[in-house]
């Protein structure tokens, strides 16, 4: 395990990826509905979208929403775009003081429309920032967005593509391909998230559930990656 208290600034991931699992596991421990995990991991959302900023990550990949999410109870799915309309509606004034800039990946037009509408919103706000870019997957799956590059390769015409051309077509570019991916509460998968993208990445698992993750889990995972030898299969 690292000694260290704080990751070096020249030895950091350019772009982090996270799995915010565990919000419904928080919730029931407490006696809790769903919904009130989902507002507690908003906090975590918060403190390490500021952690990461401040410690120099160029790009934050956060999971926000499956396309497997919507066969969840409509009352949760409801709560959810409810309360994402309202997160995104409130943290535009943050992200802008901090120079974030905002993008989504998924199929952000099949949202619901006030949800649609507000991310879209803060997302042209947002879009002259020169900080660090915050990448919200939603209504996102790993396999439709494969699905999704290679159709567009097919209408663009293209009868063969190689790595390159086909990363440029997926929904998260032109971000690079995340140098860590994180996972709270302790689930060894990966859920159907950037397939194509964290083929080389590190992993880091933690038991620690999403609304308890903070800055100092964070940095936790920084040092962790910092103290591992990259191979990129070699």
């Amino acid at each position: 395990m690292p000694t260290r208290e704080k990751p070096d600034p020249a030895r950091l991931p350019a772009h982090v990826a996270i799995i915010m699992d565990g919000n419904r596991r928080w919730a029931k421990k407490r006696g809790l509905p769903s919904v009130a995990g989902h507002k507690a991991g908003v906090d975590s959302v918060h403190a390490v979208v500021k952690a990461a900023s401040d410690a120099g990550i160029k790009a934050l990949t956060i999971y926000a929403f499956s396309t497997e999410n919507w066969n969840r109870s409509k009352l949760e799915v409801s709560a959810l775009m409810f309360l994402l309309k309202r997160t995104i509606i409130s943290y535009a004034d943050q992200l802008d003081r901090e120079r974030v800039r905002l993008m989504l990946s998924g199929r952000i037009d099949e949202l619901p429309k006030p949800a649609r509408e507000a991310l879209r919103a803060a997302e042209a706000r947002l879009a002259g920032n020169a900080g660090m870019v915050l990448n919200i997957a939603l209504n996102y799956g790993g396999r439709q967005e494969i699905l999704d590059a290679a159709n567009r390769a097919i209408a663009a015409g293209l009868k063969s593509v190689d790595e390159k051309t086909f990363a440029s077509l997926l929904y998260t570019s032109p971000l690079p391909d995340p140098d860590l991916l994180i996972r709270t509460s302790g689930e060894m998968r990966i859920s159907n998230f950037l397939l194509w993208q964290t083929a080389y990445s590190e992993f880091y698992v933690t038991e620690t559930l999403w609304p308890d993750f903070r800055a100092e889990e964070f940095n936790k995972a920084l040092l962790e990656y910092q103290d591992r030898e990259r191979r990129r299969g070699k």
